[in-house]
């Protein structure tokens, strides 16, 4: 079962003709990112990220998606093969606006091989997906259900722009994100700047499988210490072995997901951070911060 730490799943209902039954709820919330650093963001269901949704091969799945912002919003599946009418693009599709306190039922079947998908805002999107209206949509595989000494892990790759704060100030409040030519000075994996990022926990002997999605405007190539990885999955689609390569370093693009793997074999506590100078600071203050976490073994 895939984790993404910090964040919860979304919930479902099987409904009496099998259809999972999920309920989104697009909103505004106050999101801490650091130590005391809050932010006025949206989010879906309390929280940016939004809840990962798990679905397997096959499923029939309804996500109504309410809408209790005070704009209209809607939600396209990023990655996944769905009909036009449900790719969540108004108006360039006939897939509708949902408007504020009203819903929309999202309704298909999932066709998409097991792997690493997501799921974001579609209308005015230099501003909803900003402000935080994305989340991780996981294909499962049911081979990897019980698999011994496995761990797999979800990071989805955010960045936010505080435009009244100077740089290197860390001063504790409540505070609105700027849209106009932001200039980002904070960066998130799964919601939270270092030292809130939540580590990933693994046992000596474990196969580690991590995910990486990124929904927003800046690239991010990921660094493991310590380890070196295999390439194992892209946008989804698993990469047959004898095409995989070994890297200790991947770079997230806009709008991708990759799927990694390695051995945990070296014990001890490793870093795993973008490694953009800039990003791996809070509002460009000294020391560690941003988009870092740890791999700790146990």
């Amino acid at each position: 079962m895939v984790i993404t730490p910090g964040i919860r799943d979304l919930p479902y209902v099987i409904q009496t003709n099998g259809t999972k039954f999920f309920t989104l709820i697009a909103e505004e919330i106050t999101w801490e990112l650091v130590n005391g650093i809050f932010i006025k963001a949206w989010g879906y269901n309390g929280s940016t990220p939004g809840p990962t949704i798990r679905v397997y091969p096959d499923d029939y799945v309804c996500i109504r998606v309410i809408n209790r912002l005070p704009v209209k919003t809607s939600i396209h599946w990023h990655g996944l093969i769905v009909p036009n009418n449900m790719d969540g693009v108004p108006p360039i599709e006939p897939s509708p606006f949902i408007e504020p306190g009203h819903y929309f039922d999202y309704h298909f079947t999932i066709h998409n091989p097991p792997g690493t998908y997501m799921y974001h805002a579609n209308v005015d999107v230099a501003v909803q997906d900003h402000a935080g209206l994305l989340g991780g949509l996981i294909v499962e595989d049911p081979s990897t259900q019980h698999m011994p000494k496995y761990k797999d892990y979800l990071c989805l790759l955010q960045e936010w722009a505080i435009g009244d704060l100077p740089q290197g100030d860390l001063t504790k409040g409540v505070y609105d994100l700027t849209f106009v030519k932001p200039e980002f000075n904070f960066f998130t994996i799964n919601g939270r700047c270092y030292p809130l990022t939540v580590p990933l926990l693994v046992e000596y002997g474990d196969t580690v499988k991590v995910r990486f999605g990124n929904i927003q405007m800046n690239h991010h190539p990921m660094h493991l210490h310590g380890h070196q990885f295999s390439i194992v999955g892209a946008d989804g689609f698993p990469i047959a072995e004898h095409m995989q390569i070994c890297k200790n370093t991947i770079l997230v693009a806009s709008g991708e997901t990759w799927d990694i793997s390695f051995l945990a074999d070296n014990p001890g506590i490793w870093p795993f951070h973008c490694h953009m100078p800039h990003h791996v600071t809070n509002n460009g203050a000294l020391g560690v911060g941003g988009m870092f976490m740890t791999v700790n073994y146990c």
